[in-house]
């Protein structure tokens, strides 16, 4: 097996793990609300971590608070530890802070544009009695997630890893909507917006589009479930678009209006926000929207994240090291989870849980004795069905994307 590290290196680190453990910041023992070095990751800059805490919003469980206006809130960790996420604990993310509480018998839906064939628009009762229903598993990860574990520090909501969730969609296929309006040969985008609004006359509205062979995907949803139970109010109720593998941004909320357009959407949220620079991922392109230097960010990257152990833990010599976790990636969906318990020398391939889809999160678990007493390094690394896998090294952007290096847990065997 390849090792990552030399063997100077890891015996250097190993060497000095007891010795940070003894150490570790208090924040970690103490459970610091949304501390990431817990979770063997760069630490949220320190002014982040002090200003969050537990907050319960009407209808959720106590997430992690980043904002309150807008309000942007975190699922904590625990909530990861079954593949899918409760409605109550879901994150919370709006860019805007005009949340209006919409009622199912005043939302309408207007589809339309100008290379659409016609316009209509549709109650919530004429969507779930004149489609055909449609249902699916998926994660929607917010862009910028782990965005507050990057090194150096970027701008933006200083998420940790829980600006995430995975849920059952129901709802009807947005293909067959624009196939009642009509899409002519020359639509190019799907433009959407959401009743949330800003406060602000300067703020832009948040409005987003997708490339039209994005839009009419079969997987593509107009969204009006969410694990079995109408969307909460806070995830979009009482309709949202759902774009399985792409990032939460394209993911509207409370949506009001369906645009087909034969020009590229130039507002601010698609001509200068949730952008990357130009061929830094391996990522599907958004071709109508790609500038000179920097193109639209799309689908997620592969990932994991381990639940069950935290950095500074001790574990008893002869207890086993339960490893659990989950991985998740763009759509290709999980092919493999390994774990090392040696910073990377020897990998061993973890035991998938059910498929749930290529779109969802996967379990993943191993066990080994804890034989010697000593500092052990906890690793795991995803690989998708298209060959992709973790990164060792932060992939650096301006925007704080794409966090999906591997992870590290420090643990003493005692």
């Amino acid at each position: 097996m390849k090792k990552s590290v030399s063997s100077e290196s890891r015996r250097r680190l190993l060497a000095g793990t007891g010795a940070l453990a003894a150490l570790w910041p208090v924040r970690i023992l103490a459970g610091e609300v949304g501390s990431s070095g817990a979770l063997g990751f760069a630490e949220i800059p320190d002014g982040a971590l002090a200003e969050q805490h537990l907050y319960a919003l009407p209808g959720k469980v106590p997430l992690i608070k980043k904002t309150y206006r807008p309000p942007n809130f975190e699922t904590p960790l625990e909530y990861f530890r079954t593949p899918i996420t409760p409605n109550n604990a879901f994150f919370v993310r709006y860019h805007l802070a005009g949340i209006p509480e919409v009622k199912a018998a005043d939302w309408t839906l207007t589809v339309g544009g100008e290379s659409a064939g016609r316009e209509l628009a549709f109650t919530l009762d004429q969507l779930k009695k004149e489609f055909e229903p449609a249902e699916l598993t998926a994660v929607c990860l917010c862009s910028g997630n782990r965005r507050g574990l990057f090194e150096p520090h970027v701008t933006g909501v200083e998420w940790g890893v829980g600006a995430m969730g995975n849920a059952v969609w129901r709802g009807v296929r947005l293909k067959d909507i624009l196939a009642k309006v009509g899409v002519k040969s020359d639509a190019l985008e799907v433009v959407f917006d959401g009743a949330d609004h800003p406060v602000m006359d300067k703020t832009p509205d948040f409005v987003k589009s997708l490339p039209v062979d994005v839009a009419l995907d079969e997987n593509t949803l107009i969204a009006f479930e969410m694990n079995g139970k109408p969307l909460p109010h806070w995830n979009g109720f009482p309709a949202r678009l759902v774009v399985p593998g792409w990032t939460g941004t394209y993911w509207i909320k409370q949506l009001i209006s369906v645009r087909v357009v034969s020009k590229p959407e130039a507002n601010f949220w698609m001509s200068t926000a949730y952008r990357l620079p130009r061929g830094k991922f391996k990522t599907p392109s958004f071709k109508s929207q790609v500038g000179s230097a920097n193109e639209p960010i799309t689908t997620m990257v592969v990932n994991s994240l381990i639940t069950s152990l935290k950095s500074g833990q001790q574990i008893a010599r002869g207890k086993p090291i339960e490893v659990k976790g989950i991985a998740w990636d763009g759509g290709a969906g999980i092919a493999r989870v390994d774990v090392s318990f040696d910073l990377g020398a020897s990998w061993q391939q973890a035991r998938l849980g059910r498929d749930l889809g290529r779109f969802s999160f996967r379990e993943f678990a191993l066990a080994v004795p804890a034989r010697e007493r000593g500092a052990v390094v906890v690793m795991a690394r995803a690989t998708s069905r298209s060959g992709e896998t973790q990164v060792e090294q932060l992939i650096h952007n301006p925007a704080g994307y794409h966090h999906n290096v591997i992870q590290r847990l420090y643990l003493e065997v005692v």
